[in-house]
């Protein structure tokens, strides 16, 4: 079994691939275009001396094999700087089918859309598609999170005085020509289209032969229709034009605040691959983790002799006070002479990490939930104790806090555990994972065993007896096909966290989260009937 620095190397090997797009011969194409790359466009639109926070890197990976796979899901999402301030990018990978969207395309967008509103970040979108892929428009068109969407969140977010800047750069058609419109500000490159319907379209519809230039071309909206604010001959100038577009913007985070990420940090950030095992297996502290994460001498923990499997604790990190929520990983010792599971919520862990949720909503600390957890007890003492009603109060609680939240998945993330430890569904502002994160409904040893006694209780109608040899043949690919399911790769694909970074990266990303938190709401917090 390879270490966690071992698995964190090979995910950083196999991200460089990620990042090459449609490849060499797809960034020749733009470059023939008079077009640059997706990613050179990135590097004149930043800042050099800025990290780049890059958002969904692995989604769409593994799917849509029978079209030739879509890496990146064809688009590139993240918080970047751009003349010293923090801006959403969301940046089309021609390379990819043309920048055409697909399902997980249109997710990664409205998930960008949806993190830029939570942080009040400027959106700055680089347009480059082909449009809806057209083969899979049954599972983009219609419905509430489907490509739609993204034209209402444009509309939402500009009446909320969150600025939006689009510069079309290569083909925007169809009903895709709608996101740059409904931005705030709207440049467009020579050699670019926009417009409903191409000339091909145009004829079949209506019988008329257009020229394209005539037709979408950036002479004819600058000029004649009016719909472009800023021509631009080409893709440096387009993008030194949105720099200063941006310049022109109050700045959203002190610089200095962004500059702290290492001081009064206890350990050097390498310390936290000695701390976790990069199968799951081995019990540990989780606050030697959190004393990797926070400011040295920060941690003030909350309840600390009760409810043991949950580490409660008020911290720091960059100097920016925070409410932890921890799966504790070793076994613990109840006051009554209990041996409790590390990694396992028991009643009085979730009735503790429940009043803690509300004590941090009631002074408006934010919340950092740290996932290494199997699940909620079970068993007939769980049960009598509460454990469904104890369950309940924490996800209730979760579910209406008005405090930011924050997830890192460090290792499992099964089953109701997940949920109430601020899952996906919970509405974290950002949700982070380590290469050594497992995701699913249950442990993989559980649910083979789970999913081969139904499989043999269906044989057994059927009249069938299996042999030993079919059994085991079954259950080893039962627990293969688990493991590929279980694998944190899996799940980022799917959106289902933003992004899977080096352990070591943890505290930058979280101290540049909370750097750029606006200022607290004045939301009330309610939760509603509670089970006590």
């Amino acid at each position: 079994m390879p270490t966690l620095r071992e698995l964190t190397d090979d995910l950083i090997r196999q991200e460089q691939t990620l990042r090459k797009g449609g490849g060499e011969e797809g960034q020749q194409r733009q470059l023939r275009h008079g077009r640059l790359p997706v990613r050179a466009r990135l590097e004149l639109l930043l800042d050099k001396d800025r990290p780049f926070f890059e958002l969904g890197l692995w989604a769409a990976d593994g799917m849509y094999r029978e079209w030739g796979g879509v890496p990146a899901a064809g688009i590139v999402t993240g918080i970047g700087f751009v003349a010293d301030r923090a801006c959403l990018i969301a940046a089309n990978d021609a390379t990819v089918k043309a920048g055409a969207m697909f399902p997980q395309s249109v997710k990664k967008l409205l998930r960008a859309q949806k993190i830029a509103a939570q942080f009040r970040l400027p959106l700055i979108y680089l347009v480059d598609s082909a449009g809806v892929f057209l083969p899979l428009q049954d599972e983009i068109f219609p419905d509430e999170d489907d490509f739609g969407r993204i034209f209402r969140n444009n509309a939402v977010l500009s009446a909320a005085g969150i600025p939006q800047y689009a510069a079309v750069m290569g083909n925007c058609v169809a009903g895709g020509g709608y996101l740059p419109v409904l931005c705030d500000k709207m440049l467009m490159t020579d050699g670019s289209q926009l417009c409903l319907a191409g000339p091909a379209l145009v004829k079949a519809a209506i019988g008329q032969v257009v020229d394209p230039e005539e037709l979408g071309g950036a002479s004819m909206h600058a000029a004649i229709s009016g719909t472009v604010d800023f021509h631009e001959p080409d893709d440096p100038s387009c993008l030194k034009r949105l720099r200063a577009l941006v310049d022109l913007l109050p700045p959203n985070v002190p610089p200095a605040t962004l500059d702290n990420a290492t001081s009064d940090s206890p350990a050097p950030d390498h310390h936290v691959y000695d701390v976790v095992s990069a199968d799951g297996r081995d019990e540990y502290d989780v606050r030697d983790l959190l004393r990797c994460l926070v400011d040295e001498h920060t941690l003030q923990e909350y309840k600390a002799e009760f409810g043991q499997t949950l580490v409660t604790t008020f911290a720091k990190i960059a100097g920016h006070p925070i409410g932890i929520i921890a799966n504790q990983k070793r076994r613990c010792r109840t006051a009554s002479g209990e041996i409790q599971v590390g990694g396992v919520i028991y009643p009085d862990a979730a009735d503790k990490a429940a009043r803690f949720v509300m004590d941090c909503n009631q002074t408006k600390l934010p919340l950092l939930f740290i996932q290494d957890v199997q699940g909620f007890m079970v068993g007939k003492q769980a049960e009598q104790a509460g454990i469904i009603r104890a369950g309940a109060k924490l996800v209730n609680v979760v579910s209406n806090s008005v405090v930011p939240k924050f997830t890192v998945i460090v290792g499992g993330s099964f089953g109701a555990g997940h949920y109430a430890m601020c899952g996906k569904a919970y509405d974290p502002a950002l949700i982070l994972a380590w290469p050594s994160a497992k995701y699913a409904v249950m442990g993989g040893n559980q649910a083979a065993e789970t999913l081969l006694s139904l499989q043999l209780r269906d044989a057994q109608r059927a009249g069938r007896t299996l042999r030993e040899d079919e059994v085991a043949e079954l259950r080893q690919s039962i627990q293969k096909r688990y493991q590929e399911q279980t694998d944190i790769r899996f799940g980022a694909a799917r959106g289902w966290v933003d992004a899977i970074i080096p352990p070591a990266d943890t505290r930058l990303w979280l101290q540049t989260a909370l750097a750029l938190l606006p200022a607290s709401t004045n939301r009330e917090f309610k939760t509603g009937v509670l089970q006590v």
